[in-house]
Protein backbone atom coordinates (compact mmCIF):
# COMPACT_ATOMS: atom_id res chain seq x y z
CA UNK A 1 0.00 0.00 0.00
CA UNK A 2 1.61 3.26 -0.84
CA UNK A 3 1.49 6.42 1.33
CA UNK A 4 0.67 9.92 -0.80
CA UNK A 5 1.18 13.18 1.05
CA UNK A 6 -0.58 16.10 -0.47
CA UNK A 7 0.74 19.49 0.54
CA UNK A 8 -1.77 22.09 0.61
CA UNK A 9 -2.41 24.39 -2.76
CA UNK A 10 -0.85 22.10 -4.34
CA UNK A 11 -1.20 23.87 -7.66
CA UNK A 12 -1.31 27.12 -6.55
CA UNK A 13 1.77 28.29 -8.55
CA UNK A 14 0.08 28.19 -11.77
CA UNK A 15 -3.00 30.19 -12.40
CA UNK A 16 -6.11 28.88 -13.61
CA UNK A 17 -7.69 30.28 -16.82
CA UNK A 18 -10.04 30.07 -19.58
CA UNK A 19 -8.79 29.96 -23.38
CA UNK A 20 -11.44 31.04 -25.72
CA UNK A 21 -11.27 30.81 -29.56
CA UNK A 22 -13.94 31.77 -31.84
CA UNK A 23 -14.16 29.21 -34.34
CA UNK A 24 -17.39 30.51 -35.84
CA UNK A 25 -15.55 31.73 -39.04
CA UNK A 26 -14.23 28.41 -40.12
CA UNK A 27 -15.78 27.10 -42.94
CA UNK A 28 -17.94 23.78 -42.94
CA UNK A 29 -14.82 21.68 -44.15
CA UNK A 30 -12.42 23.08 -41.50
CA UNK A 31 -14.64 23.03 -38.90
CA UNK A 32 -15.32 18.92 -39.37
CA UNK A 33 -10.79 18.69 -40.08
CA UNK A 34 -10.83 20.56 -36.52
CA UNK A 35 -12.25 17.45 -34.72
CA UNK A 36 -10.27 15.03 -36.18
CA UNK A 37 -6.97 17.25 -35.60
CA UNK A 38 -7.88 17.72 -32.11
CA UNK A 39 -8.17 13.67 -31.76
CA UNK A 40 -5.31 13.68 -33.02
CA UNK A 41 -3.36 15.94 -31.08
CA UNK A 42 -4.61 14.59 -27.31
CA UNK A 43 -2.94 11.29 -29.22
CA UNK A 44 0.28 13.29 -29.01
CA UNK A 45 0.17 13.21 -24.57
CA UNK A 46 0.40 9.21 -24.76
CA UNK A 47 3.19 9.05 -27.05
CA UNK A 48 4.90 12.26 -24.84
CA UNK A 49 4.40 10.42 -21.43
CA UNK A 50 5.86 6.94 -22.64
CA UNK A 51 8.84 9.33 -23.78
CA UNK A 52 9.44 11.71 -21.00
CA UNK A 53 9.41 8.68 -18.25
CA UNK A 54 8.82 4.74 -18.94
CA UNK A 55 6.93 4.51 -15.85
CA UNK A 56 4.67 7.59 -16.93
CA UNK A 57 1.29 4.80 -17.69
CA UNK A 58 1.62 3.03 -15.38
CA UNK A 59 1.58 5.59 -12.45
CA UNK A 60 -1.74 7.53 -14.47
CA UNK A 61 -3.09 4.37 -14.45
CA UNK A 62 -2.80 3.86 -10.54
CA UNK A 63 -3.59 7.78 -10.11
CA UNK A 64 -6.73 7.87 -12.19
CA UNK A 65 -8.00 5.04 -9.48
CA UNK A 66 -8.47 7.66 -6.62
CA UNK A 67 -11.60 9.81 -7.12
CA UNK A 68 -11.26 11.39 -3.78
CA UNK A 69 -10.30 15.22 -4.33
CA UNK A 70 -6.80 15.12 -3.05
CA UNK A 71 -6.57 12.11 -5.67
CA UNK A 72 -7.96 14.49 -8.11
CA UNK A 73 -5.69 17.03 -7.79
CA UNK A 74 -2.53 14.88 -7.46
CA UNK A 75 -3.54 13.22 -10.57
CA UNK A 76 -4.24 17.02 -12.35
CA UNK A 77 -0.60 18.10 -11.12
CA UNK A 78 0.84 14.96 -12.60
CA UNK A 79 -0.90 15.97 -15.88
CA UNK A 80 0.04 19.15 -15.64
CA UNK A 81 3.68 18.04 -15.95
CA UNK A 82 3.33 15.03 -17.68
CA UNK A 83 5.36 12.93 -14.57
CA UNK A 84 5.80 12.98 -11.45
CA UNK A 85 8.44 15.55 -11.31
CA UNK A 86 8.38 19.49 -10.51
CA UNK A 87 10.01 21.79 -12.98
CA UNK A 88 9.94 24.86 -10.64
CA UNK A 89 11.70 22.94 -7.69
CA UNK A 90 14.67 21.55 -9.73
CA UNK A 91 12.71 18.31 -11.40
CA UNK A 92 12.17 16.60 -7.62
CA UNK A 93 9.79 14.12 -7.53
CA UNK A 94 6.10 15.12 -5.54
CA UNK A 95 4.85 11.68 -5.83
CA UNK A 96 6.66 8.94 -3.61
CA UNK A 97 7.70 5.54 -5.47
CA UNK A 98 9.61 7.19 -8.56
CA UNK A 99 13.08 8.42 -9.56
CA UNK A 100 13.82 11.63 -6.67
CA UNK A 101 14.54 13.23 -9.72
CA UNK A 102 13.70 13.74 -13.54
CA UNK A 103 16.13 11.42 -15.49
CA UNK A 104 18.56 13.49 -17.40
CA UNK A 105 18.24 11.35 -20.62
CA UNK A 106 14.17 11.18 -19.89
CA UNK A 107 13.04 7.69 -21.75
CA UNK A 108 14.95 8.14 -24.91
CA UNK A 109 17.78 6.34 -23.89
CA UNK A 110 18.41 3.26 -21.53
CA UNK A 111 18.39 4.63 -17.74
CA UNK A 112 21.89 2.70 -16.93
CA UNK A 113 23.52 4.32 -20.10
CA UNK A 114 26.57 6.58 -19.37
CA UNK A 115 27.91 9.38 -22.06
CA UNK A 116 30.85 7.69 -21.95
CA UNK A 117 29.25 4.25 -23.22
CA UNK A 118 27.00 6.35 -25.92
CA UNK A 119 30.11 7.76 -27.06
CA UNK A 120 32.34 4.94 -27.21
CA UNK A 121 29.39 2.84 -29.15
CA UNK A 122 30.87 2.41 -32.97
CA UNK A 123 27.28 3.02 -34.19
CA UNK A 124 26.92 6.64 -32.08
CA UNK A 125 27.26 8.89 -34.86
CA UNK A 126 24.02 7.24 -36.51
CA UNK A 127 22.36 7.58 -33.19
CA UNK A 128 22.66 11.08 -32.80
CA UNK A 129 19.33 11.99 -34.92
CA UNK A 130 16.90 13.47 -34.15
CA UNK A 131 13.44 10.75 -34.75
CA UNK A 132 15.23 7.41 -32.77
CA UNK A 133 16.05 6.39 -29.22
CA UNK A 134 18.68 3.99 -28.06
CA UNK A 135 17.73 0.65 -26.71
CA UNK A 136 19.41 -2.46 -25.16
CA UNK A 137 19.17 -5.77 -27.50
CA UNK A 138 19.05 -8.84 -25.42
CA UNK A 139 22.49 -9.15 -24.90
CA UNK A 140 22.77 -5.26 -23.61
CA UNK A 141 24.31 -3.80 -26.42
CA UNK A 142 23.07 -0.31 -27.73
CA UNK A 143 20.80 -0.19 -30.67
CA UNK A 144 18.73 2.25 -31.90
CA UNK A 145 15.39 2.20 -32.39
CA UNK A 146 13.14 4.87 -34.94
CA UNK A 147 10.51 6.69 -34.07
CA UNK A 148 7.87 4.87 -36.34
CA UNK A 149 8.61 1.32 -34.75
CA UNK A 150 9.16 2.90 -31.23
CA UNK A 151 5.93 4.20 -31.42
CA UNK A 152 4.22 2.57 -34.33
CA UNK A 153 0.23 2.13 -32.99
CA UNK A 154 0.15 5.75 -31.96
CA UNK A 155 1.86 7.04 -34.77
CA UNK A 156 -0.63 4.51 -37.25
CA UNK A 157 -3.68 6.45 -35.49
CA UNK A 158 -2.36 9.92 -35.94
CA UNK A 159 -1.62 9.04 -39.67
CA UNK A 160 -5.24 7.71 -40.02
CA UNK A 161 -6.43 10.96 -38.14
CA UNK A 162 -4.44 13.14 -40.26
CA UNK A 163 -5.37 11.92 -43.37
CA UNK A 164 -9.31 11.99 -42.94
CA UNK A 165 -8.41 16.11 -41.70
CA UNK A 166 -7.23 16.50 -45.08
CA UNK A 167 -10.23 15.05 -47.00
CA UNK A 168 -12.18 17.04 -44.80
CA UNK A 169 -10.78 20.78 -45.22
CA UNK A 170 -11.15 22.83 -47.96
CA UNK A 171 -7.81 24.72 -48.29
CA UNK A 172 -5.21 23.36 -49.97
CA UNK A 173 -1.73 24.00 -48.15
CA UNK A 174 -3.04 22.09 -45.11
CA UNK A 175 -4.39 19.57 -47.07
CA UNK A 176 -0.62 19.15 -48.33
CA UNK A 177 0.44 19.36 -44.56
CA UNK A 178 -1.62 16.61 -43.33
CA UNK A 179 -0.65 14.20 -46.03
CA UNK A 180 2.62 14.50 -45.91
CA UNK A 181 2.84 14.70 -42.37
CA UNK A 182 0.44 11.68 -42.06
CA UNK A 183 3.41 10.04 -44.00
CA UNK A 184 5.76 11.09 -42.36
CA UNK A 185 5.14 9.65 -39.13
CA UNK A 186 4.99 6.15 -40.51
CA UNK A 187 8.76 6.82 -42.98
CA UNK A 188 10.33 8.61 -39.78
CA UNK A 189 11.46 10.94 -42.83
CA UNK A 190 10.28 14.63 -41.86
CA UNK A 191 11.98 16.96 -44.14
CA UNK A 192 9.09 16.94 -46.77
CA UNK A 193 6.33 17.28 -44.24
CA UNK A 194 8.32 20.35 -42.62
CA UNK A 195 8.60 22.40 -45.99
CA UNK A 196 4.88 22.16 -46.42
CA UNK A 197 4.57 23.33 -42.98
CA UNK A 198 6.82 26.28 -43.99
CA UNK A 199 4.86 27.03 -46.91
CA UNK A 200 0.93 26.20 -44.64
CA UNK A 201 -1.57 28.95 -45.10
CA UNK A 202 -4.38 28.29 -43.69
CA UNK A 203 -7.01 29.52 -41.01
CA UNK A 204 -6.74 26.46 -39.53
CA UNK A 205 -2.75 26.16 -38.24
CA UNK A 206 -1.79 23.21 -36.73
CA UNK A 207 1.44 22.00 -35.85
CA UNK A 208 2.52 18.40 -34.90
CA UNK A 209 5.07 15.76 -34.59
CA UNK A 210 8.57 15.76 -32.76
CA UNK A 211 10.53 19.06 -32.68
CA UNK A 212 12.23 20.18 -29.30
CA UNK A 213 15.07 18.50 -28.04
CA UNK A 214 14.77 19.95 -23.81
CA UNK A 215 14.08 16.59 -22.35
CA UNK A 216 17.20 15.09 -23.51
CA UNK A 217 20.12 16.56 -21.08
CA UNK A 218 22.68 13.91 -21.72
CA UNK A 219 22.65 15.47 -25.68
CA UNK A 220 19.71 17.19 -26.65
CA UNK A 221 19.70 15.08 -29.54
CA UNK A 222 16.08 13.43 -29.51
CA UNK A 223 12.95 15.49 -30.16
CA UNK A 224 9.90 15.26 -27.97
CA UNK A 225 6.27 15.00 -29.85
CA UNK A 226 3.77 17.89 -29.24
CA UNK A 227 1.27 19.71 -30.82
CA UNK A 228 -0.63 23.06 -31.51
CA UNK A 229 -3.73 23.13 -32.85
CA UNK A 230 -4.68 26.67 -33.55
CA UNK A 231 -6.34 29.58 -35.44
CA UNK A 232 -4.94 32.35 -37.09
CA UNK A 233 -4.86 35.65 -36.38
CA UNK A 234 -5.59 37.47 -39.51
CA UNK A 235 -4.69 41.09 -38.57
CA UNK A 236 -2.36 40.75 -36.06
CA UNK A 237 -0.63 38.40 -38.46
CA UNK A 238 -0.54 41.38 -40.82
CA UNK A 239 0.86 43.80 -38.65
CA UNK A 240 3.71 41.31 -37.84
CA UNK A 241 4.62 40.57 -41.34
CA UNK A 242 6.87 43.85 -41.40
CA UNK A 243 9.84 42.29 -39.26
CA UNK A 244 10.10 38.81 -41.88
CA UNK A 245 10.95 41.85 -44.28
CA UNK A 246 14.42 43.02 -42.34
CA UNK A 247 15.62 39.67 -41.02
CA UNK A 248 18.39 39.94 -43.50
CA UNK A 249 19.49 43.81 -42.87
CA UNK A 250 19.55 42.61 -39.03
CA UNK A 251 21.98 39.77 -39.97
CA UNK A 252 24.45 41.68 -42.09
CA UNK A 253 24.67 43.98 -39.18
CA UNK A 254 24.93 41.36 -36.15
CA UNK A 255 27.35 42.29 -33.80
CA UNK A 256 29.79 38.84 -35.50
CA UNK A 257 32.72 38.87 -37.13
CA UNK A 258 31.31 39.10 -40.84
CA UNK A 259 32.50 35.41 -42.12
CA UNK A 260 30.55 34.31 -39.45
CA UNK A 261 27.16 35.58 -41.22
CA UNK A 262 24.52 34.06 -43.24
CA UNK A 263 24.95 36.01 -46.73
CA UNK A 264 21.53 34.72 -48.00
CA UNK A 265 19.52 33.37 -44.74
CA UNK A 266 16.26 31.54 -45.50
CA UNK A 267 14.31 32.21 -48.84
CA UNK A 268 11.53 32.55 -46.20
CA UNK A 269 10.17 33.33 -42.47
CA UNK A 270 6.99 33.50 -42.06
CA UNK A 271 5.58 34.81 -39.14
CA UNK A 272 1.73 33.28 -37.90
CA UNK A 273 0.08 35.05 -34.88
CA UNK A 274 -2.62 32.25 -33.77
CA UNK A 275 -4.91 31.63 -30.78
CA UNK A 276 -4.26 28.66 -29.57
CA UNK A 277 -7.38 25.92 -29.58
CA UNK A 278 -5.39 22.69 -27.95
CA UNK A 279 -2.05 21.96 -27.04
CA UNK A 280 -1.03 18.73 -25.85
CA UNK A 281 2.77 16.84 -25.39
CA UNK A 282 5.82 18.51 -24.82
CA UNK A 283 3.81 21.79 -25.82
CA UNK A 284 1.55 21.17 -22.97
CA UNK A 285 4.28 20.16 -20.17
CA UNK A 286 4.74 22.32 -16.91
CA UNK A 287 4.97 25.98 -18.65
CA UNK A 288 3.36 27.03 -21.01
CA UNK A 289 4.75 28.26 -24.30
CA UNK A 290 3.95 31.75 -25.74
CA UNK A 291 5.38 31.38 -28.90
CA UNK A 292 7.97 29.15 -31.36
CA UNK A 293 10.30 28.80 -34.17
CA UNK A 294 10.52 25.59 -35.99
CA UNK A 295 11.61 23.52 -37.33
CA UNK A 296 14.55 22.73 -35.85
CA UNK A 297 16.47 20.50 -38.98
CA UNK A 298 19.32 22.69 -40.19
CA UNK A 299 18.44 21.55 -43.80
CA UNK A 300 14.64 23.38 -44.08
CA UNK A 301 16.30 26.16 -42.16
CA UNK A 302 19.22 26.53 -44.54
CA UNK A 303 16.35 26.15 -47.54
CA UNK A 304 13.42 27.76 -46.22
CA UNK A 305 14.11 30.04 -43.16
CA UNK A 306 12.18 29.19 -39.73
CA UNK A 307 8.79 30.11 -39.48
CA UNK A 308 7.44 31.95 -35.85
CA UNK A 309 4.15 31.34 -34.69
CA UNK A 310 3.13 33.90 -31.64
CA UNK A 311 0.32 32.25 -29.46
CA UNK A 312 -1.92 35.78 -28.62
CA UNK A 313 -4.48 34.52 -26.68
CA UNK A 314 -1.45 32.20 -24.24
CA UNK A 315 0.31 35.93 -24.48
CA UNK A 316 -2.29 37.69 -23.56
CA UNK A 317 -3.33 35.32 -20.76
CA UNK A 318 0.14 35.64 -18.61
CA UNK A 319 0.93 39.16 -18.91
CA UNK A 320 -2.40 39.85 -17.29
CA UNK A 321 -2.34 36.83 -14.59
CA UNK A 322 1.66 36.75 -13.99
CA UNK A 323 3.71 39.71 -15.39
CA UNK A 324 1.35 42.59 -14.05
CA UNK A 325 1.85 41.27 -10.51
CA UNK A 326 5.44 40.45 -11.18
CA UNK A 327 6.39 44.23 -12.20
CA UNK A 328 4.16 45.93 -8.96
CA UNK A 329 6.63 44.07 -6.56
CA UNK A 330 10.04 44.20 -8.79
CA UNK A 331 9.90 47.83 -10.31
CA UNK A 332 10.07 51.01 -9.07
CA UNK A 333 6.61 52.85 -8.61
CA UNK A 334 8.10 55.85 -11.51
CA UNK A 335 8.90 53.11 -13.46
CA UNK A 336 5.83 50.49 -13.36
CA UNK A 337 3.87 53.13 -15.76
CA UNK A 338 6.92 51.44 -18.89
CA UNK A 339 5.30 48.19 -18.25
CA UNK A 340 3.79 47.29 -22.10
CA UNK A 341 1.70 44.20 -23.66
CA UNK A 342 2.98 45.65 -26.97
CA UNK A 343 6.51 45.27 -25.93
CA UNK A 344 6.32 42.11 -24.38
CA UNK A 345 4.56 41.00 -27.62
CA UNK A 346 7.08 42.42 -29.76
CA UNK A 347 10.03 40.58 -28.15
CA UNK A 348 8.42 37.59 -27.74
CA UNK A 349 8.58 38.24 -31.44
CA UNK A 350 11.88 39.07 -32.17
CA UNK A 351 13.48 36.76 -29.81
CA UNK A 352 11.26 34.00 -32.02
CA UNK A 353 12.68 35.62 -35.47
CA UNK A 354 16.61 35.77 -33.72
CA UNK A 355 16.35 32.15 -33.54
CA UNK A 356 16.68 31.90 -36.85
CA UNK A 357 19.47 34.33 -37.78
CA UNK A 358 23.15 33.91 -36.87
CA UNK A 359 25.36 31.03 -37.45
CA UNK A 360 23.81 27.57 -38.22
CA UNK A 361 26.70 25.79 -39.46
CA UNK A 362 30.21 25.30 -38.28
CA UNK A 363 33.35 23.65 -39.87
CA UNK A 364 35.07 21.49 -37.40
CA UNK A 365 38.68 20.07 -39.12
CA UNK A 366 36.93 20.61 -42.35
CA UNK A 367 33.84 19.10 -41.91
CA UNK A 368 30.74 20.57 -41.29
CA UNK A 369 28.29 20.65 -38.26
CA UNK A 370 26.39 22.57 -36.45
CA UNK A 371 26.06 24.91 -33.06
CA UNK A 372 23.64 22.27 -31.79
CA UNK A 373 26.18 19.22 -32.08
CA UNK A 374 29.10 21.43 -30.90
CA UNK A 375 27.75 22.75 -27.65
CA UNK A 376 25.57 19.35 -26.89
CA UNK A 377 23.66 19.40 -24.03
CA UNK A 378 24.80 23.26 -23.40
CA UNK A 379 23.16 24.43 -26.74
CA UNK A 380 19.73 24.84 -25.66
CA UNK A 381 20.45 27.53 -22.83
CA UNK A 382 23.03 29.53 -25.45
CA UNK A 383 20.65 29.63 -27.94
CA UNK A 384 17.57 30.47 -25.72
CA UNK A 385 19.61 33.09 -24.62
CA UNK A 386 20.99 34.38 -27.87
CA UNK A 387 17.19 34.54 -29.39
CA UNK A 388 16.76 36.94 -26.02
CA UNK A 389 19.19 39.19 -26.51
CA UNK A 390 19.85 39.20 -30.05
CA UNK A 391 15.91 40.22 -30.07
CA UNK A 392 16.53 43.04 -27.74
CA UNK A 393 19.29 44.50 -30.63
CA UNK A 394 17.49 43.64 -33.56
CA UNK A 395 14.36 46.14 -32.12
CA UNK A 396 17.17 48.47 -30.60
CA UNK A 397 18.51 48.55 -34.08
CA UNK A 398 15.27 49.16 -35.72
CA UNK A 399 14.56 51.73 -33.19
CA UNK A 400 17.96 54.09 -34.10
CA UNK A 401 16.77 53.59 -37.50
CA UNK A 402 13.49 54.61 -37.01
CA UNK A 403 12.20 51.65 -39.03
CA UNK A 404 10.00 50.41 -36.23
CA UNK A 405 6.59 51.11 -36.82
CA UNK A 406 4.63 52.96 -34.41
CA UNK A 407 8.00 53.43 -32.48
CA UNK A 408 8.14 56.53 -30.11
CA UNK A 409 10.45 58.61 -27.78
CA UNK A 410 9.90 56.44 -24.90
CA UNK A 411 9.58 52.69 -26.84
CA UNK A 412 13.14 51.87 -26.04
CA UNK A 413 12.26 52.20 -22.22
CA UNK A 414 8.86 50.10 -22.05
CA UNK A 415 10.77 47.32 -23.96
CA UNK A 416 13.90 47.57 -21.79
CA UNK A 417 11.99 47.82 -18.25
CA UNK A 418 9.43 45.11 -19.66
CA UNK A 419 12.14 42.66 -20.77
CA UNK A 420 13.87 43.49 -16.94
CA UNK A 421 10.65 42.37 -15.07
CA UNK A 422 9.39 39.37 -17.75
CA UNK A 423 12.78 38.26 -16.32
CA UNK A 424 11.69 37.31 -12.81
CA UNK A 425 9.12 35.92 -14.89
CA UNK A 426 11.13 33.95 -16.72
CA UNK A 427 13.78 33.06 -13.08
CA UNK A 428 11.04 31.64 -11.18
CA UNK A 429 10.80 28.87 -13.24
CA UNK A 430 14.12 27.87 -12.04
CA UNK A 431 17.40 26.93 -13.80
CA UNK A 432 16.99 22.97 -14.93
CA UNK A 433 15.82 23.88 -18.36
CA UNK A 434 17.41 26.07 -21.18
CA UNK A 435 14.82 29.24 -20.52
CA UNK A 436 15.88 29.62 -16.96
CA UNK A 437 19.60 28.94 -17.42
CA UNK A 438 19.64 31.29 -20.40
CA UNK A 439 17.55 34.11 -18.91
CA UNK A 440 20.29 33.87 -15.69
CA UNK A 441 23.15 34.09 -17.59
CA UNK A 442 21.51 37.82 -19.46
CA UNK A 443 20.47 38.97 -15.82
CA UNK A 444 23.61 38.41 -14.25
CA UNK A 445 25.74 39.69 -17.25
CA UNK A 446 23.43 43.28 -17.75
CA UNK A 447 23.70 43.50 -13.91
CA UNK A 448 27.60 42.98 -14.12
CA UNK A 449 27.45 45.58 -16.90
CA UNK A 450 25.24 48.15 -14.78
CA UNK A 451 22.73 48.19 -17.55
CA UNK A 452 20.37 46.17 -14.77
CA UNK A 453 20.83 48.19 -11.53
CA UNK A 454 19.37 46.74 -7.80
CA UNK A 455 18.35 49.54 -5.93
CA UNK A 456 18.35 49.70 -1.76
CA UNK A 457 15.09 48.86 -1.53
CA UNK A 458 15.07 45.67 -3.33
CA UNK A 459 13.47 46.80 -6.54
CA UNK A 460 15.51 47.24 -10.05
CA UNK A 461 15.65 49.31 -12.93
CA UNK A 462 17.13 50.13 -16.23
CA UNK A 463 20.04 52.51 -16.33
CA UNK A 464 19.18 53.53 -20.34
CA UNK A 465 22.92 55.02 -20.98
CA UNK A 466 24.62 51.78 -20.18
CA UNK A 467 21.82 49.26 -21.88
CA UNK A 468 22.41 49.03 -25.45
CA UNK A 469 26.34 48.48 -25.00
CA UNK A 470 25.64 45.83 -22.85
CA UNK A 471 22.85 44.09 -25.14
CA UNK A 472 25.05 44.38 -27.78
CA UNK A 473 28.53 42.43 -26.20
CA UNK A 474 26.71 39.76 -24.70
CA UNK A 475 24.85 39.02 -28.47
CA UNK A 476 28.46 39.20 -29.72
CA UNK A 477 29.55 36.61 -26.93
CA UNK A 478 26.66 34.55 -27.56
CA UNK A 479 26.85 34.88 -31.35
CA UNK A 480 30.88 33.93 -31.67
CA UNK A 481 30.29 30.51 -29.29
CA UNK A 482 27.45 29.64 -31.65
CA UNK A 483 29.70 30.41 -34.67
CA UNK A 484 33.34 28.78 -33.86
CA UNK A 485 30.87 25.50 -31.63
CA UNK A 486 33.50 26.74 -28.57
CA UNK A 487 32.03 24.27 -26.43
CA UNK A 488 34.80 25.58 -23.39
CA UNK A 489 34.12 29.03 -23.79
CA UNK A 490 29.87 28.56 -23.43
CA UNK A 491 30.44 26.10 -20.59
CA UNK A 492 32.57 28.64 -18.60
CA UNK A 493 30.00 31.03 -19.18
CA UNK A 494 26.73 28.98 -17.93
CA UNK A 495 28.81 27.72 -15.13
CA UNK A 496 29.53 31.58 -13.81
CA UNK A 497 26.60 33.47 -14.77
CA UNK A 498 23.04 30.50 -14.86
CA UNK A 499 23.32 30.99 -11.25
CA UNK A 500 20.81 32.27 -8.75
CA UNK A 501 22.75 35.01 -6.46
CA UNK A 502 21.42 35.97 -2.96
CA UNK A 503 20.24 38.88 -4.24
CA UNK A 504 17.91 37.35 -6.80
CA UNK A 505 17.49 34.41 -4.85
CA UNK A 506 15.68 37.01 -1.89
CA UNK A 507 14.00 38.76 -5.08
CA UNK A 508 12.10 35.92 -6.08
CA UNK A 509 11.51 34.34 -2.29
CA UNK A 510 9.15 37.70 -2.11
CA UNK A 511 7.14 36.57 -5.15
CA UNK A 512 6.41 33.12 -3.92
CA UNK A 513 2.83 33.61 -3.30
CA UNK A 514 2.37 34.68 -6.49
CA UNK A 515 1.13 32.27 -9.81
CA UNK A 516 4.22 31.15 -11.78
CA UNK A 517 2.55 30.49 -14.38
CA UNK A 518 -1.08 29.52 -16.35
CA UNK A 519 -2.98 26.82 -16.42
CA UNK A 520 -5.07 26.77 -19.67
CA UNK A 521 -8.79 25.54 -20.13
CA UNK A 522 -9.15 25.08 -23.48
CA UNK A 523 -12.72 25.75 -23.44
CA UNK A 524 -13.24 26.01 -26.93
CA UNK A 525 -11.35 22.43 -27.64
CA UNK A 526 -13.94 20.98 -25.42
Amino acid sequence: MKVWVLSLMLLSPFAKVDLNVDTSRLSAGDKAALSKLLEAARAVDDIFLTQYWSGNHKLLSELRKDTSPAGKERLEKFMLFKGPWDPLEEHKAFLPGVPAKKLPGANFYPENMTKAEFEAWPEHKQAEDFFSVVRRDPSGKLRAVPYNEEYKEQLTRMSNLLKEAAKLTDNESLRKFLNLRAAAFLSNDYYESDVAWMDLDAPLDVTIGPYETYNDEIFGYKASFEAYVTLRDDAETKKVGFFSDHLQEIEDNLPLAPQYRNRKIGASAPIRVVNEVLSTGDAAHGVRTAAFNLPNDERVIRAKGSKRVMLKNVQEAKFKAILEPIASRVLPKAAQKDLSFDSFFTHILAHELTHGIGPHTVKVNGAESSPRMQLKELYSAVEEAKADICGLFMLQYMIDKKMLPGAGPDTAQKMYTTFLASSFRTLRFGITEAHGRGMAVQFNYLLDKGAFVHNSDGTYRVDMAKMPGAVRDLARDLLTMEAVGDYKAAKEMLDKLAVIRPDMKASLEKLKDLPTDINPNHVSAR
